[in-house]
C-alpha cells in the first residue's frame, strides 16, 4: 500500500523518484535498528541477570569459607585449651562411668581425681578420639565455643541443709561403689 501512495505522489510530481527511494531506505533502516536495540536489550538483560546470579554465588561461597575457617579457629582454639589444661593420663584403678551421647563409657582414674570428678571440680572432653580430663573453669570456656565437645561435667552443687533437718549429722556419700 505504500508503494502504491508513493507511486501516486511521483504520478503528481510531488515528489521525485529519488527522495521516495531515500525515504524507502531511511524506513527500512530504521526497522532494522529496533529490532537491532530490542536484541541488545534482551543481551544486556541477560548478561545483567547473569552477573547478578554469579555474584550471589560468589557471595555464597564466600560466607561458606567464612564459616570454615571460623569453625577451624574454634577448633584450633579448644585444641590448645585441652593441651594446656588436660590433667596428666595416669592409670587409676577406679572406673569412672559417664554418658557419651546415649552410649555409657568408662576411664580409669585415680581416686583423687575420681573424688574430684563427683564433686565437680573436673569435667571430661571429647580429643581426639579419646576423653581427656579438665578442670571445669576450662569445661566453661570450651562450653562456650562448642557445647557438643563436652561429655561430662558434675555440676557442682551447694550444700545448704535446712536448719531443721533430723539427718544433717549423717553423710551421704556421692559415689557408691557396688
Amino acid at each position: 500500500m505504500a508503494n502504491l501512495f508513493g507511486d501516486q505522489l511521483v504520478k503528481a510530481g510531488l515528489v521525485k523518484k529519488d527522495q521516495l527511494n531515500k525515504a524507502k531506505k531511511s524506513k527500512h533502516r530504521q526497522k532494522k535498528a529496533d529490532r537491532n536495540v530490542e536484541f541488545v536489550n534482551e543481551a544486556a538483560e541477560s548478561a545483567r541477570q547473569a552477573a547478578a546470579e554469579k555474584a550471589a554465588r560468589d557471595l555464597e561461597l564466600n560466607l561458606r569459607h567464612k564459616e570454615e575457617l571460623e569453625r577451624k579457629a574454634i577448633q584450633a582454639q579448644i585444641r590448645q585449651l585441652v593441651e594446656m589444661n588436660r590433667l596428666p593420663r595416669e592409670e587409676g584403678d577406679i572406673g569412672y562411668n559417664f554418658q557419651d551421647g546415649s552410649l555409657v563409657r568408662k576411664i580409669f582414674v585415680s581416686p583423687e581425681v575420681h573424688a574430684i570428678l563427683t564433686r565437680g571440680a573436673l569435667a571430661i572432653v571429647r580429643y581426639d578420639g579419646g576423653y581427656e580430663v579438665i578442670p571445669s573453669v576450662v569445661a566453661e570456656k570450651i562450653r562456650l565455643r562448642d557445647p557438643g565437645c563436652i561429655v561430662s561435667q558434675t555440676a557442682v552443687q551447694e550444700e545448704s541443709a535446712p536448719e531443721d533437718d533430723p539427718y544433717a549429722d549423717y553423710k551421704v556419700p556421692d559415689d557408691l561403689m557396688w
